[in-house]
């Protein structure tokens, strides 16, 4: 069994007992931005993964998903920003970089650009990660999206480089003021073709170290300010703002993502399916 795992400090709720051996992973963990698990998936090479949500809607019909689990937020996220020099709405033809990492992040994005904001930027593709920024500050832009500990670092006031962006988005808040419900970024699942007793033992560990996780955020947030420069308590303030359920509010906010993007043509019709019970 290959389980994916994102190196971002917004997992280590869920794998924090795992990396410390206190919950046992029947599997081998391989670690990837969230586009590389969404290939790393969908060209069969992992057995159970946390993708991005637009994943799961682009090809439902090869994944189950994991109940009970997800990285989602009920407004703040913290970690999903768009970070720009000009009012969102005054950014029609303007170049916009998107991150490379997270197809939910950008299709949200658009659909806060199309429904929110009502302007018509130019997306271009760039990489944001933390080592990344410094080098595509040159890039010509007038916003860019940038997500995770990346964006994180600039929210908390770790970088400098949020100076240059007088106008900040959270993605998750502009969501929650639009639609009223929470968003869902990420979700774990299995593929089909995975023995459903190999993915139910994976998911009853995941859990476990879940649990485990949500109550030793203290210890988590040391860990996660260490690997970005965040101050602990903005680390704390971080994890402790995140949902890592799954229930019906969460799964309304996915199917109504999930709507407006099949309504434009993105992502196919369709419905959720999840790993049987035990």
């Amino acid at each position: 069994m290959r389980v994916g795992r994102i190196p971002y400090i917004n997992c280590y709720p869920v794998y924090g007992a795992i990396d410390r051996k206190i919950v046992s992973l029947d599997a081998d963990l391989v670690d990837g931005v969230p586009t590389a698990l969404n290939n790393a998936m969908a060209e069969g090479a992992l057995d159970v993964s946390v993708i991005s949500a637009v994943e799961y809607a682009r090809d439902a019909a090869r994944y189950l998903l994991l109940p009970d689990v997800s990285i989602s937020c009920d407004g703040p996220v913290r970690s999903v920003m768009l970070f720009s020099r000009r009012p969102a709405e005054a950014l029609g033809g303007s170049r916009v970089l998107v991150s490379r990492s997270s197809m939910t992040s950008v299709a949200l994005l658009r659909l806060m650009f199309e429904n929110v904001w009502k302007s018509a930027p130019t997306y271009v593709p760039s990489n944001a990660e933390i080592a990344d920024l410094e080098r595509s500050t040159a890039e010509p832009h007038e916003a860019r999206l940038i997500i995770g500990d990346a964006a994180l670092t600039l929210t908390s006031g770790a970088s400098a480089l949020a100076a240059d962006y007088p106008y900040v988005y959270d993605l998750g808040s502009v969501w929650k003021e639009w639609t009223g419900l929470p968003f869902v970024f990420a979700v774990w699942v299995a593929q089909r073709t995975t023995p459903v007793q190999a993915s139910l033992a994976v998911h009853a560990q995941l859990i476990q170290s879940r649990d485990w996780g949500l109550l030793h955020l203290e210890e988590l947030s040391v860990q996660a300010a260490a690997a970005t420069g965040v101050s602990e308590p903005a680390a704390l303030e971080y994890l402790s703002g995140l949902d890592y359920g799954l229930r019906y509010e969460h799964l309304a906010g996915l199917t109504t993502f999930f709507g407006k993007l099949a309504a434009s043509g993105r992502v196919p019709d369709g419905s959720l399916a999840f790993l049987p019970a035990a």
